[in-house]
């Protein structure tokens, strides 16, 4: 139960919102409770009153109540449902831009202790399962507490013996089946918490190797695991459902007893003013079934809910590796100079440095080339001059300052990076452009996709709101290296880091690209790294990488 305390913390930001939805759904539980608890009386009593009671029994007062109940809960439960679950959303939307919050400033060697599948499963199912804790566990709960309360209330001026005696088998049945049911559908929700999870990360992993699944023969083998996977989750399933069915039974059986026992006393000996009372309280006790049939299944799936919090607790308690200043010592504006002073790397689970002991210096303004085989580290000088990995020794400065003195906000202004893989979201032209600079204009996209010969996607009639698709699945691996190369083109920052910018690129393009660059970053600190080195001129220093050490050729 710790476990949620966090989030519950959370939740004081729609104290209103949630205690509005209680309020209502409480409005709503009365109002059944009276409806049906009227209706019985009103039938018994004028059963009761017979033919006469045509001339001494008031009809019209009791039927209007039945009526008025009957709306009044109708309209509540409508205003409950819109009001609880619009609060529901709120409360995921906000946990989930916790989430993302907490999981952007994790470095590489925190994230990649988390499967793409495994964290996707945790910002969007596990959170999921947090909407149960207020709309299924707290509002049912306590709306049922007080319902009880008003009802013993209600019940006892027309016979407190018996207002005693369903309040109290009411109470002890609300407060004892959440602790057997939560005991006996814990492991259950822990296990399908978990699985959920595997089955996610074997799922995209069995869509993304078909390739590789084919070409090795595997697919039977794994399709297989998959399976063995999914059958487990289904038999976890199937168990939480039978004791769903079981803890509804109970309640049918709770309320059952009651009722008959409430008939019992009435027959046996327990007086009444009025007869047609009798039909009252076995009328409140049928309806009764109400306040309880939610409490059960809460506590079932609570395992799981707990289970959903602790895996999203252990991104949110998670303090990032990589510290920023809020403020830095200076403001980059024009090409900076660059120095590596004994940067040594390792990665996490490797025992030979990729970067070992490097002394490197790069002077305002100039346009370096690095190459070297793959694996050598230079990707990783790239990672480390933008903070993405921390250098375990050794110091990195730009313009004579710390690396590790400048704010987040200030890294990035002055940078302008093109990396290995471009990423482009499931969105349109223009956004996935803005992120290089959210306030150019749509004449500065056009120019920038002309420059980067990307002009044939504005001759659609879509222009720059046509959909690009998930991962751009419509464009070519050169167009989407081009669509990197016009973000870092918007960005218009002093310092440009390129990683193999020209790949998957035809020749007559690269060219085309290589000059582009050679023209825009004439006054830029520019650091290159590629396998192919087309064209000398651009550069003034060209720089070998091995061993983890650079060489000038």
């Amino acid at each position: 139960m710790k476990a949620l305390l966090p989030f519950l913390a959370l939740y004081k930001r729609y104290l209103t919102r949630m205690a509005l939805g209680m309020l209502l759904a409480l409005v709503t539980l009365l109002s059944s409770l009276f409806l049906l608890s009227l209706s019985g009386w009103f039938l018994a009593a004028t059963a009761f009153a017979g033919i006469a009671g045509l001339y001494t029994f008031n009809y019209m007062l009791p039927a209007a109540g039945v009526r008025g109940a009957a709306i009044l809960r109708t309209t509540a439960r409508y205003a409950e449902r819109l009001v609880s679950h619009n609060t529901t959303f709120k409360l995921l939307a906000f946990l989930r831009i916790l989430a993302f919050k907490k999981i952007v400033p994790l470095s590489s060697r925190q994230r990649q202790h988390y499967q793409k599948a495994d964290l996707l499963n945790r910002f969007i199912a596990d959170i999921d399962h947090l909407d149960h804790v207020y709309l299924k566990l707290l509002s049912p709960f306590i709306t049922g507490f007080i319902a009880i309360i008003v009802l013993f209330l209600g019940l006892s001026p027309f016979n407190l013996s018996l207002a005693i005696l369903i309040s109290t088998v009411l109470l002890l049945t609300l407060i004892m089946t959440p602790i057997y049911f939560y005991q006996a559908g814990k492991t259950t929700g822990q296990q399908l918490a978990q699985q959920k999870s595997d089955y996610r990360q074997h799922v995209v992993s069995y869509l993304q190797g078909q390739a590789e699944l084919t070409i090795f023969d595997a697919r039977e083998q794994f399709r297989q695991q998959l399976d063995q996977a999914e059958n487990r989750w289904l038999q976890n399933q199937q168990q939480q459902a039978k004791l769903a069915s079981m803890a509804q039974s109970w309640i049918i059986i709770i309320i059952g007893l009651l009722t008959s026992l409430v008939l019992y006393l009435s027959i046996s000996g327990i007086t009444f003013t009025q007869p047609p009372i009798i039909a009252l309280f076995v009328f409140i006790c049928l309806s009764c079934a109400e306040i309880l049939a939610p409490i059960p299944n809460a506590f079932i799936y609570l395992g799981h809910v707990i289970a959903s919090a602790k895996r999203i607790g252990e991104l949110f308690n998670q303090q990032p590796d990589i510290d920023y200043p809020s403020t830095s010592p200076i403001e980059i504006t024009t090409a900076p100079k660059l120095q590596l002073t004994d940067v040594t790397f390792t990665y996490p689970q490797q025992q030979i440095a990729t970067i070992n002991q490097l002394c490197w210096e790069i002077n305002a303004g100039e346009h370096i080339a690095l190459i070297g085989k793959t694996g050598c580290g230079k990707s990783t000088i790239l990672k480390l001059i933008t903070r993405t990995w921390e250098a375990n020794q050794g110091q990195i400065t730009i313009n004579d300052v710390d690396l590790r003195d400048f704010s987040e906000s200030s890294l990035r202004n002055f940078m302008a990076v093109i990396p290995q893989r471009i990423d482009i979201f499931n969105d349109t032209l223009r956004n996935n452009l803005l992120i290089g600079n959210p306030s150019a204009t749509d004449q500065q996209l056009i120019e920038v996709l002309t420059l980067v010969g990307l002009e044939k996607l504005l001759a659609s009639e879509n222009g720059l709101t046509l959909w690009l698709g998930e991962n751009g699945r419509a464009l070519s691996g050169g167009e989407k290296r081009r669509i990197g190369i016009a973000r870092a083109l918007l960005h218009d920052a002093p310092l440009v880091l390129m990683d193999e910018p020209t790949e998957s690129l035809d020749n007559e393009t690269e060219q085309q690209i290589i000059a582009l660059i050679r023209q825009i970053y004439t006054n830029k600190t520019l650091i290159m790294v590629t396998h192919r080195l087309t064209e000398h001129q651009m550069f003034d220093k060209v720089y070998m990488m091995e061993n983890g050490k650079i060489m000038q050729k």
